[in-house]
């Protein structure tokens, strides 16, 4: 039985990667590191924690995070390390590889055990298309995209065990830590999304998808082109391919088009509702609801009735 490996530098995405393990094995283990709260969740769900306390570990050198995740590979005997693939870890993941000598997957959109293969689901061709990809070497490395999976429930049988490594000096020098200036807000948490295209003609008009957002108890979105082109809202909110993938319960979209990087990070909407006035755009072929109508009159239609 293969022994699965799980590491995030995030407590909710570690949950998520826990029950991600857990279709590929029983046997589980989870690294943190000097994060004794951390460990203390992913013990609470049951599972077979082991916290790195040594805090000359610096996680902003990603090649000492690597090595660090490596010599916990060794310790435990994983021949699968599964990690989440966001920002930080992504860069993880191929240093990991590198060390242990095994294949490495990122981005990585669902998987399935078939037989002793683990076939990872990846978007291939900017998004256009879906490809199912296996590592055939006998170590393997699988970077896994927040909100792919739940968050793995409260359960019994965890433990919190100590590990000790040999911590590599680091090329990298922190000397000061600012918290991020700016939006911060986490779109891939929201339940609720009101999302605006390029179909929004003025500026003017956000303040309406922002008070309906209020209103509803949801966040702001936008596609690409309005946060990098127009300027009108973060890139921490941007939707699609080179943003989030969102998995809200409901999510309004305003003045989308429907281009496929756009899609691939809202496509996982339990309902979608679309407000443009092309009644052919591509965006209405996989919404729920579809109004062909002027989007600042719906804005403005829904903000009176809430």
């Amino acid at each position: 039985m293969a022994t699965v490996l799980i590491y995030s530098d995030k407590t909710n995405m570690a949950l998520e990667l826990l029950t991600a393990a857990r279709q590929i094995s029983g046997a589980v283990k989870a690294v943190t590191i000097n994060d004794s709260q951390a460990a203390q969740e992913l013990a609470s769900a049951g599972a077979e924690v082991y916290n790195i306390e040594q805090p000359d570990i610096n996680l902003a050198d990603a090649a000492v995070a690597a090595s660090v995740l490596a010599q916990a590979v060794e310790q435990l005997q994983a021949d699968t390390v599964l990690l989440s693939s966001n920002r930080r870890c992504k860069e993880y993941a191929g240093r990991l590889a590198q060390i242990i000598d095994a294949g490495c997957l990122t981005d990585v959109t669902a998987l399935q055990v078939n037989g002793d293969q683990i076939e990872c689901q990846r978007n291939a061709l900017g998004g256009a298309t879906v490809a199912t990809q296996t590592i055939t070497a006998p170590r393997k490395v699988i970077a896994i995209r927040p909100k792919t999976f739940e968050a793995a429930a409260a359960g019994s049988g965890g433990s919190v065990n100590s590990l000790q490594v040999n911590v590599p000096p680091s090329a990298v020098k922190v000397l000061e830590v600012r918290g991020k200036e700016g939006d911060t807000v986490d779109i891939e948490a929201a339940e609720i999304l009101v999302v605006v295209g390029q179909g929004m003609e003025s500026k003017d008009d956000l303040p309406m998808a922002e008070e309906l957002a209020r209103k509803l108890g949801g966040e702001v979105a936008c596609s690409k082109p309005v946060a990098t082109d127009k300027k009108w809202l973060s890139e921490e909110r941007v939707v699609g391919l080179s943003g989030k993938k969102c998995k809200p319960q409901l999510a309004l979209l305003f003045g989308i088009s429907g281009q496929v990087q756009f899609t691939v990070g809202i496509r996982d909407a339990k309902v979608i509702v679309s407000v443009n006035t092309d009644e052919n755009a591509s965006i209405n072929q996989m919404s729920d609801y579809i109004m062909t109508a002027d989007l600042k009159q719906v804005l403005a239609d829904l903000n009176k009735a809430l």
